[in-house]
């Protein structure tokens, strides 16, 4: 009877912490996984390059991974980055230095979307409603 208990214990711990994980929408997000999202959607996302360290200008380098894609329904060489991160506090302090940026110059300003572990970083020539569809999108993952 004490086997019993204690695997029908064991199984209702191991059940339910396998329940929370997949509920808790843990998973990171790639920015492979976004640019797919962004396609599905029938968004521009065109070009998917590994972002290097001149991608990064001055900015913050802190990211676990990003990838650079052309969105040539703004001009035939602007582009979106879609960067991912291991630490939120990372994640916020690029997102704030582009954003920052933009408050400081409207030359350099650019829209930017969070979601989960991903940034997104967009031109800012777009028009704001293209741009919604971009986060939208992000946001579905």
């Amino acid at each position: 009877m004490k086997k019993l208990i204690f695997s029908l214990t064991l199984f209702l711990v191991i059940f339910m912490s396998a329940c929370s994980n997949a509920s808790s929408g843990s998973k990171e997000i790639t920015p492979d996984d976004v640019v797919v999202a962004f396609q599905d959607a029938g968004l521009h996302a065109e070009n998917p390059s590994e972002m290097t360290k001149d991608d990064y200008g001055v900015g913050p380098m802190k990211s676990k991974e990003g990838v650079r894609v052309t969105v040539p329904q703004v001009c035939s060489d602007c582009n979106a980055r879609i960067i991912s991160y291991e630490a939120e506090a990372d994640l916020d302090e690029m997102k704030e230095y582009y954003d920052s940026m933009g408050e400081e110059s409207a030359m350099l300003f650019s829209w930017t979307a969070k979601h989960k572990n991903i940034l997104v970083q967009v031109n800012g020539d777009m028009e704001e409603e293209e741009f919604n569809k971009y986060k939208e999108a992000l946001e579905s993952l």
